[in-house]
């Protein structure tokens, strides 16, 4: 892992690797192979293209789609920017939206989120 410094603080780049979380659960604990072909063909509710954009403003730009939203509506997030591999994995430790999946391909980040019912995690 490399670390980029665009946004202030330490963000770690992971290895080209498609994993799915499951909220609360560090990569390396949670990590295994999606079925990316499930997820890509559910059609996301919002897309989000958050290319060229440096840390944070994916995940804020998300955050506001989310805020958006009806719950249990999907959205994809596409992004270039490496750190944002570990905010979105942050973000859905601390709220209630789950990470459906999440895949690297050639410096392009794709990120499915499901809308929860609440923001805050109880």
């Amino acid at each position: 892992m490399r670390s980029t410094a665009a946004c202030g603080r330490r963000c770690l780049e992971k290895p080209g690797v498609a994993t799915a979380v499951m909220p609360g659960l560090s990569r390396e604990r949670a990590s295994f192979p999606t079925n990316l072909g499930y997820v890509m063909s559910q059609q996301p509710d919002r897309r989000l293209d958050a290319s060229g954009l440096n840390c944070p403003l994916p995940l804020l730009k998300a955050k506001q789609a989310l805020a958006d939203m009806q719950a249990g509506e999907l959205l994809e997030v596409i992004a270039t920017d490496a750190g944002s591999w570990r905010d979105f994995e942050s973000f859905v430790e601390h709220s209630r939206h789950t990470l459906v999946g999440r895949e690297e391909n050639s410096g392009v980040y794709h990120y499915w989120l499901r809308k929860a019912d609440g923001e805050a995690r109880a």
